[in-house]
């Protein structure tokens, strides 16, 4: 599997931060709506930008923006997807979402695979954010000849 495209998060005042995370899915599979893969590292066929906005003191998670394929010619929004709308409230959210922050500590060609120096971590109940924070990671260590299946090893 090919490492995919990160969805986008703004945070902190106007500051955009990668999104390992697809919070729009469960919403796509409740409704049925479907995008088609402009290439590998886009399998879902959208990528969206999400804000965390707060209002009377709560934090809110909405899609403010969306590039999603219909087709590989036609590429809709977020008002296509929800008509009326320039921005939603991702009130069908409940799970966490990884934000990876500083440098890359290891590439992993699959999903959101690839390790770095910490993931800010959110918790999010019906789209209101109720936790946040971060955990650090270490470099993994290196792989034995041992841990390798052995037809992939090199020279067998």
């Amino acid at each position: 599997m090919t490492a995919q495209v990160a969805e986008r998060l703004i945070y902190g005042g106007n500051k955009e931060i990668g999104l390992f995370s697809n919070p729009l899915s469960l919403y796509l599979k409740q409704t049925g709506i479907s995008f088609v893969s402009p290439h590998t590292a886009n399998w879902r066929g959208y990528v969206g930008t999400w804000k965390i906005i707060e209002t009377d003191g709560v934090e809110r998670l909405y899609l403010v923006k969306l590039s999603a394929h219909k087709s590989y010619e036609e590429i809709v929004g977020v008002s296509d997807v929800f008509p009326g709308f320039d921005k939603v409230f991702a009130h069908w959210f409940t799970g966490q979402l990884r934000c990876p922050q500083g440098a890359q500590l290891e590439y992993r060609h699959m999903g959101y695979g690839s390790i770095y120096e910490y993931d800010l971590l959110m918790d999010f109940k019906q789209g209101v954010l109720v936790n946040k924070h971060a955990r650090h990671n270490e470099v993994p260590p290196k792989k034995e000849e041992k841990d390798i299946p052995s037809f992939l090893r090199r020279g067998q």
